[in-house]
């Protein structure tokens, strides 16, 4: 397979490197980082030799030879929708780290649409996946709730300790800030914190065929009531130590699913999926999931069979042959 990469920054690399370890060709890599462009690939991920191939800005020259194009720019669609409709544009598959592509129908409906008609025009598939919004909030509690003959709700939490995550991801959740200041860095964008704990249920929603009533989504500042230190990071107490949020759907007035995530530095790391069945119950609990190289994992897993999917615009519903089953859509529930 050969792989393009748009966006050659920390996730992008950590891909790269895996995707010749898998044994792929890596064709091309686009960015604007000055520090970036005009270096061989291979110098760039310190493999200590040339691959022949050079960091590029222009995508149509870099890209072309792709067979599929992994995506990592940024998070919001509306941002990134020109450079995702560029490849599609060269009749190449896209897969996305851009969380909002995750389920991109609720905040970004007429791109979707317009991302629909581009793929299914050039014959090629896009999707935006990674560990969350793709798997740990989402794909995986649909998976298990497929042992559950009858699902009453569903919840599901990732926990991380933020100390342990680079650097910029410290800096989006506001580790070490004003917690007054950071709020109100989050309320403007200026921060994402976390993006896409809507997207994450209503991939379940979805999947389950759930009428959604309420989407009900929050995040805030975990702020700190005493000195806490982890893996060489200090926060001394009433500074941030990360976020908190959540996404709830409803169908009438009942919450069906809820997804929580908190980064925050000391934490416990943990993953937790419950599933409450009309005649038993699962709750799943991992040591938790090591996020940069899930994404990087998850993203080439989808990579290698995107360009044997349906061509159009794709979410991992279209991808899993699994889906739960809900007592409120069940026939006599309606």
């Amino acid at each position: 397979m050969r792989i393009g990469f748009y966006g050659f920054g920390s996730i992008a690399r950590l891909a790269a490197r895996i995707a010749l370890k898998r044994g792929y060709e890596i064709v091309g890599a686009v960015d604007i980082d000055p520090n970036l462009v005009g270096r061989d690939i291979g110098e760039v991920l310190g493999l200590g030799e040339r691959l022949g191939v050079e960091v590029s800005r222009d995508p149509v020259e870099a890209l072309g030879d792709a067979d599929v194009v992994i995506h990592a720019t940024g998070s919001f669609l509306d941002r990134v929708f020109p450079q995702i409709a560029t490849v599609l544009d060269m009749g190449i598959d896209v897969v996305s780290t851009c969380e909002t592509l995750a389920y991109p129908y609720y905040r970004y409906p007429v791109l979707a649409r317009k991302l629909d008609e581009k793929a299914r025009s050039r014959n090629v598939a896009v999707i935006g996946t990674g560990v969350n919004p793709g798997f740990i909030l989402d794909t995986l509690p649909i998976i298990l709730s497929t042992s559950v003959p009858t699902v009453k709700r569903i919840r599901a939490i990732r926990v991380l300790d933020a100390a342990k995550r680079r650097e910029s991801f410290r800096k989006k959740v506001g580790i070490g800030g004003d917690p007054r200041e950071v709020e109100e860095k989050l309320r403007r964008g200026e921060l994402t914190g976390h993006v896409g704990y809507a997207e994450s249920a209503l991939l379940i929603a979805d999947a389950a065929g759930i009428p959604v009533s309420k989407v009900v989504e929050e995040q805030h500042v975990v702020v700190a009531e005493h000195d806490v230190e982890s893996h060489g990071i200090k926060i001394e107490k009433g500074r941030v130590l990360g976020v908190e949020g959540w996404a709830k759907l409803y169908s009438g007035d009942e919450e069906v699913v809820t997804v929580v995530l908190r980064a925050v530095v000391g934490e416990e790391d943990r993953d937790e999926i419950e599933i409450e069945g009309e005649e038993f119950s699962v709750k799943w609990r991992s040591s938790g999931t090591h996020g940069d190289y899930a994404t990087a994992s998850i993203v080439l897993s989808i990579a290698e069979v995107i360009t044997s999917c349906r061509p159009g615009l794709l979410t991992m519903v279209d991808i899993i042959p699994f889906k739960p089953f809900f007592s409120r859509t069940l026939p006599e529930a309606r």
